[in-house]
């Protein structure tokens, strides 16, 4: 803390004392409202070394008011240009840091030397110099105790949560190359799905006052005396200049980066997801936290004038608001890519719910460019929202990787869209906002591959519901092009079948449902209920062809009628051993995720192949039975098929340890 003023000098003649008297006389002018009578009874207590200036101030009771004001007025002036010239021989001296009586004193001294230059009385050109000493040291003085008392931010105190909405984890994003890496809008990262709700405002209980509060009352009267000599422009821009470095301290704190356009577009995505949430989070604090507590500061400190709050309010705050405004247009105006979507909705939805609040703030038309500018950062983000959501459904369309999985198992593809389009539906009342103009989204019911949708659904779809839908048919377009990459027509029913049910659980299990219909998803069930039926059809009709008996009757006979019988049946055994078994070789490796659409698989073959094995052994195996090499055409019991069957669709090669000879 710097010291207060050193006393002054001794001299002879009593000098000490006529200073002391005039810091008297000075304070004590501040709130009389008779100054010349106070004058009279504060001199009247000195020695009478000051009888001579008694006795010169007033030399006769019959002078008139008038003349006595002025002479009250010049002496006053005298002290007060002493003081106002002993503080400005100490430069170093600080008066807001000296006892609160000599603040007092310097302050009535500035009053009194700004009263004088305003009365224009005799002496002007001395009152101009002490005034325009006083403004100085007072501008400094402005700067040092603002400073000084600013209060730290603290961030740990300002976190707020965010509103994770959880699907699963997005590990479940499939990052594999599957999808559109060789693009420029590679799907390679992993969105994730935080985002800023609608939870009221965090900041509600927490108010931040960027200056101590017991150093507003200072603040408040350098910025009175200033406004009132004249010196506003001086005082806006010592204010100005303070906070807005103070603030540039701020948003340091908040991780808050200033960046070009250029250095954002150069980040890379990891950087740049973190730098956006940080954003999200650094737009909401900034204006319902610092700017609040700015505009606090400014009705205390500059409640002189009400153009000078408002024009210091903003023209502090404007560089705050640019910097974090300028980030906004850099996410803006980037190259679209589909990881970017959720971030750049919190973004937008941040800055959505911020700039009313920030028209609360800016009370005069002072903020309208401000506002203007947030407003227009606002529709960029907007314009990035739909491009982004466009460019994804041209991605969509045109992924064409050749190379099917290798077990018919659920497509990277459909597992990045579907958590994808589940993600778009928290952002659903933005987004019904952003495509509600768009014509694009009314097309979408007019295309051929909707015609198997409820009309009346499709009409009261929401402008995001018609846009989803129409990224499933896209979706759902490309996985029948991909199922026909596989040769065996079987596994083309378990790809679709793994594909489509997967589609249907997550609509089923998320607002999708919703949207999409009730109508929508019986559809995709009947579909899945199709292949199932096709796949039974393909794969084992051929096998079970050789359980027939439609030429053996009762396999009774003689001669050679009953040799030709019995290697026959020879040959249908032998033939359905090697049929099944290169199913179970090729059908164990293959793999159905869901564990009850495997069940239900398995169920369904056993159904159509135990009992039909159980009866043609039953009606033949006898005439085969105990012959010579039995074992190589009976192999397997019912028991040993079923257990067979339940190795299938596991994605691992059988044990086929089941087969156990009949004896």
């Amino acid at each position: 803390m710097s010291a207060a003023p050193p006393p002054p000098p001794e001299s002879t003649g009593g000098s000490d004392k006529v200073l002391a008297a005039a810091q008297h006389i000075v304070k004590s002018l501040a709130t009389s409202k008779n100054a010349a009578d106070d004058m009279i009874r504060i001199l009247s207590g000195f020695d009478n070394r000051l009888s001579s200036i008694t006795t010169d101030l007033f030399p006769t009771p019959d002078l008139s008011s008038t003349e006595s004001s002025e002479i009250s007025s010049a002496a006053a002036f005298d002290a007060a240009e002493q003081l106002i010239q002993l503080w400005d021989a100490t430069p170093e001296a600080l008066v807001f840091e000296a006892p609160e009586d000599d603040v007092a004193q310097y302050l009535a001294a500035v009053d009194v030397a700004v009263e004088h230059l305003a009365r224009g009385a005799s002496g002007a050109g001395r009152a101009g110099v002490a005034v325009q000493l006083a403004m100085a040291r007072l501008e400094e003085e402005l700067r040092q105790h603002m400073a000084r008392h600013a209060v730290p931010l603290d961030p740990t105190g300002l976190c707020f949560s965010l509103r994770r909405f959880s699907l699963g984890s997005f590990e479940d994003l499939d990052t594999s190359s599957d999808f559109d890496a060789a693009t420029p809008h590679s799907l390679d990262a992993t969105p994730e799905t935080a985002r800023g709700g609608p939870l009221g405002n965090p900041f509600d209980e927490h108010v931040f006052d960027p200056v101590r509060p017991e150093a507003v009352d200072d603040l408040r009267a350098i910025a009175d005396r200033m406004a009132c000599a004249g010196y506003g422009r001086e005082l806006a821009d010592a204010y100005c200049s303070i906070r807005r470095d103070l603030q540039d301290e701020y948003l340091s704190v908040l991780g808050v980066e200033r960046l070009s356009i250029d250095e954002v577009q150069r980040v890379e995505w990891k950087q740049l997801n973190d730098k956006m949430k940080k954003w999200v989070q650094g737009v909401k604090t900034v204006v319902r936290v610092l700017l609040a507590g700015e505009r606090r500061l400014c009705d205390q400190v500059l409640a002189v004038s009400d153009e000078l709050k408002e024009e210091c309010f903003v023209e502090s705050t404007k560089g705050c608001i640019m910097q974090i405004l300028n980030f906004g247009d850099a996410v803006a105006v980037c190259p679209r890519s589909p990881e970017k979507l959720s971030r750049i909705l919190d973004m937008y939805e941040a800055l959505a719910e911020v700039i009313p609040e920030m028209k609360d703030l800016c009370l005069g038309s002072s903020g309208d460019g401000v506002i203007s500018d947030a407003q227009a950062i606002l529709d960029r983000l907007g314009d990035a929202v739909r491009g982004t959501l466009f460019e994804f459904g041209k991605v969509l369309q045109k992924e064409s990787s050749r190379r099917a999985t290798m077990a018919g198992e659920i497509h990277p593809m459909t597992r990045y869209v579907m958590n994808y389009l589940r993600l778009l539906v928290v952002y659903s009342e933005t987004l019904d906002l952003l495509l509600e103009y768009d014509g694009d989204n009314h097309s979408s019911v007019e295309r051929p591959e909707d015609q198997d949708q409820d009309p009346e659904h499709l009409e009261s779809m929401t402008p995001l519901g018609r846009h989803l839908l129409k990224l499933m048919c896209y979706l759902e377009a490309n996985l029948e092009d991909k199922s026909k990459l596989y040769e065996d027509a079987a596994l083309e029913c378990i790809f679709s079948m793994n594909n489509l049910l997967y589609i249907v659980q997550k609509v089923k299990d998320s607002e999708l449902g919703k949207i999409l219909g009730d109508h929508w998803v019986r559809r995709r069930s009947g579909k899945i209920r199709q292949y199932s039926k096709s796949y039974l059809r393909i794969s084992w009709t051929k096998t079970l062809s050789y359980l027939r008996d439609d030429v053996h009757g009762s396999g009774s006979g003689s001669g050679s009628g009953h040799s030709s019988s019995r290697m026959s049946i020879k040959e249908k055994f032998k033939n359905f051993n090697l049929a099944f078994e290169e199913i179970y070789r090729n059908q164990t490796i293959w793999k159905v995720p869901d564990p009850q659409l495997r069940e239900e698989l398995k169920i369904s073959i056993s159904e159509n192949v135990i009992p039909a094995y159980r009866a043609f052994l039953g009606r033949y195996g006898s005439q085969v039975d105990g012959g010579r090499s039995s074992g190589k055409y009976i192999k397997y019991t019912p028991e040993d098929l079923e257990g067979q069957l339940s190795d299938l669709f596991e994605g691992s090669p059988g044990s086929a340890n089941h087969s156990r000879r009949r004896t």
